[in-house]
């Protein structure tokens, strides 16, 4: 017998003998139901005729497809239930109403599970179906069905991937406009976390921040259903085991799908169920090579996850940092403001407070009657408070110094010891003057340190001042130093007023103060601490702070490594005295300074020990007067109008006669390259203004 798919429709009757077939006998079969079914053979569009009232099958190789395992000869001829029981319930009495003549058309993209292929297969298929007439005379009776049965599982696929896709950017665009406007980090955790987990459909989901150590996690908000519970809390990366570390670590999204399969016995599945997960994805961020955030979204039971959630996860949480940091960066200018608002006011009034005094002082000198004791009392006074004004100064050009990287150590092998005992001995007056009790705790042996010995010694001298400043009068302050594996370590601490624990690191912030006291007048700028941490850093050591809370005073702790043993050191010898002027001889000195007083006051001073000054209030004047008076000695302002300092000192050295005349800078710089530049101009001398007494000695001795 022929195969019937190998013969042409039009001599299918001719060639295909029906009787023997399990179809029926030839002579049951109406001409118009023949001629479909040669139809069905010969085409290669999946295509099938279904006749009687059993709807019996007859299929060609393109229907095979969809029948799977089951395409074998056996099935011709069966009915389509038998052979389909899966699509009798949803297509079945749409067939029979077709066979009735009651309903044709198409069923569209029917979703079914088909067993093909050895395992079940979900699938989509859209039916288009035609009645077969009986031969005419009978018109009105339905022998069959033309059935074209199409897989149409990739176009919904397509279409599901489609809207899913829109509705996966309908989510971003709800949490990008929920968090535009929210201005701190947490609104825009919450509203994040609860948009993608009701999206999800997932119990529960969590944001955390990595602290600096880069182990410990904080997660500082969760979504989650009701009955779940909170996550919130510091965690360490290694609870959660091997497989989170490895991949966290390197920025690589953590999925598991079954917590109890897919991790080894005590391999973080302890804590994972400890807080009711058995499936999870955990989104990474990394900036800069470091891991610094990322979002978990948790199942309390297994779940297969499919790309588009994990790509969906990580757009989330790629956003939420992009607006956090957008917060975070706005919330960071309006504190800078708001410091660098404070300082000046503070700036203003720490400046202040030293010219009170000494106005008094003047005035008292004016009036008084010029004893030598008042004399001495009110001098010392003005001293003291010109002391603490060029403290003020001086810690604000360090400060700007170190920031912008022109700062220069002077390292040398020094004992640790010795600089602590320098800079003590340095702070005494403000720990004496308190009424503190200090106590000292230093090791036997040396501790030799590679610093820069006044830098180290201005560090702990600050820590000292600083503890003295915020210790209620008579309290108590102690120096300890020690070795802590390979490390020197210098303590200083206090009973004082102490430090909130949240406010620990804030306090080497720049123009930072915990604690501003309305009266502590001599509470500083906020720069003493920061300069502390910055002056450490630069010799590879920390700085750190330690307190128990308010009211329970404060350690300030640094660290430095520990250098090479000190080899024993001959005996300094002392510093040749420097050479008196001339016994008799008085000196020429010329002084150039915009600010008049100032160069009125040093002329009026020099004048008491005998030598001839004069006075210019700029550059020009200056040389017209030096072309005159022949100077031995010039005090030059750096930072007068027109002509500087500078170039005053280089057209002053080009004047005949003036090669060897001792030319002093005055300038409120003093930075190595401000010096370097004065020596480039001519200048033998750098003065910081204020000149102290025994510097200006000392330029008139080297003249």
């Amino acid at each position: 017998m022929p195969d019937p798919r190998s013969v042409p429709a039009p001599v299918i009757d001719d060639a295909f003998d029906w009787a023997a077939t399990p179809f029926g006998a030839a002579a049951a079969w109406p001409s118009a139901l023949r001629t479909a079914a040669g139809m069905v053979l010969h085409s290669r569009q999946p295509m099938c005729v279904m006749w009687g009232p059993e709807l019996r099958l007859l299929f060609n190789d393109g229907y095979r497809t969809l029948l799977g395992a089951r395409a074998h000869d056996g099935v011709m001829g069966q009915p389509f239930r038998a052979v389909w029981p899966e699509l009798a319930g949803p297509v079945g009495p749409m067939l029979d109403d077709a066979l009735r003549g009651h309903a044709t058309g198409a069923v569209e993209d029917q979703p079914f599970v088909f067993h093909r292929n050895g395992y079940p297969e979900p699938v989509h298929v859209t039916f288009f179906t035609s009645p077969i007439h009986a031969d005419e005379g009978r018109a009105a009776e339905i022998a069959g069905l033309l059935v074209t049965c199409l897989e149409t599982t990739a176009r919904v696929a397509a279409r599901r991937e489609r809207d899913d896709a829109m509705e996966r950017l309908r989510l971003l665009d709800e949490i990008g406009e929920a968090t535009r406007v929210a201005s701190e980090p947490r609104a825009i955790m919450e509203e994040a976390t609860r948009l993608l987990g009701e999206h999800l459909g997932v119990t529960r989901v969590a944001y955390a921040d990595l602290e600096a150590d880069n182990d410990r996690f904080t997660i500082r908000h969760d979504w989650r259903v009701p009955g779940a519970i909170s996550t919130t809390g510091v965690y360490s990366l290694d609870l959660f085991g091997s497989q989170a570390t490895s991949n966290l670590r390197i920025g690589r999204t953590l999925v598991i799908s079954d917590v109890d399969r897919e991790l080894a016995p005590g391999d973080g599945d302890g804590m994972f169920n400890s807080i009711g997960i058995k499936a999870i994805i955990c989104c990474p961020l990394v900036k800069g090579g470091r891991l610094v955030a990322m979002m978990a979204v948790h199942q309390a039971h297994p779940r297969g996850w499919t790309a588009e959630e994990l790509a969906l996860v990580e757009a989330v949480v790629e956003r939420c940092w992009a607006h956090i940091e957008r917060v975070r960066s706005t919330e960071a200018l309006r504190e800078a403001d708001r410091h660098k608002s404070e300082f000046l006011a503070v700036l203003a009034h720490e400046l202040r407070n030293p010219l009170a005094p000494i106005r008094n002082g003047l005035e008292l000198l004016r009036l008084g009657d010029g004893g030598r004791e008042q004399v001495a009392r009110v001098g010392g006074m003005m001293d003291r408070q010109l002391s603490h004004m060029t403290h003020l100064i001086d810690d604000l050009l360090d400060i700007a110094r170190v920031s912008s990287g022109k700062i220069v150590l002077h390292r040398e092998l020094a004992d640790l010891k010795r600089i602590v005992s320098a800079a003590i001995e340095g702070a005494m007056p403000a720990i004496g003057a308190a009424g503190h009790d200090l106590a000292v705790d230093m090791p036997d042996a040396p501790l030799p340190v590679d610093a820069d010995p006044v830098r180290i010694s201005q560090v702990i001298g600050n820590l000292l001042t600083n503890a003295a400043k915020y210790t209620p009068r008579n309290g108590r302050i102690r120096v300890a130093a020690r070795v802590e594996e390979g490390t020197a370590v210098v303590s200083v601490s206090d009973n004082g007023i102490g430090i909130p624990p949240e406010s620990l690191d804030a306090v080497f912030d720049m123009f930072t103060q915990v604690a501003r006291h309305t009266e502590r007048s001599n509470g500083g700028l906020g720069i003493g601490l920061s300069l502390v941490r910055r002056l450490v850093a630069l010799h590879g050591g920390t700085a750190t702070a330690a307190s128990a809370g308010p009211g329970h005073g404060s350690t300030f702790t640094i660290r430095l490594p520990l250098a090479d043993a000190l080899q024993p050191a001959a005996d300094a010898a002392p510093a040749p005295p420097l050479p008196a002027p001339a016994a008799g001889r008085p000196l020429r000195i010329l002084i150039a300074d915009d600010n008049v007083d100032a160069a009125r006051s040093l002329a009026d001073l020099l004048a008491l020990g005998g030598h001839d000054t004069r006075v210019a209030a700029d550059g020009a004047g200056a040389l017209e007067l030096a072309a005159a008076f022949h100077p031995d000695v010039a005090f030059l302002d750096i930072g007068m109008p027109g002509m500087d300092g500078y170039e005053t000192a280089r057209c002053l050295r080009g004047l005949p006669g003036m090669q060897s005349v001792r030319l002093a800078a005055l300038t409120g710089w003093g930075a190595a390259e401000d010096r370097e530049r004065s020596r480039a101009a001519g200048f033998d001398h750098h003065l910081l203004k204020p000149a102290v007494p025994a510097e200006v000695s000392a330029v008139l001795a080297a003249a």
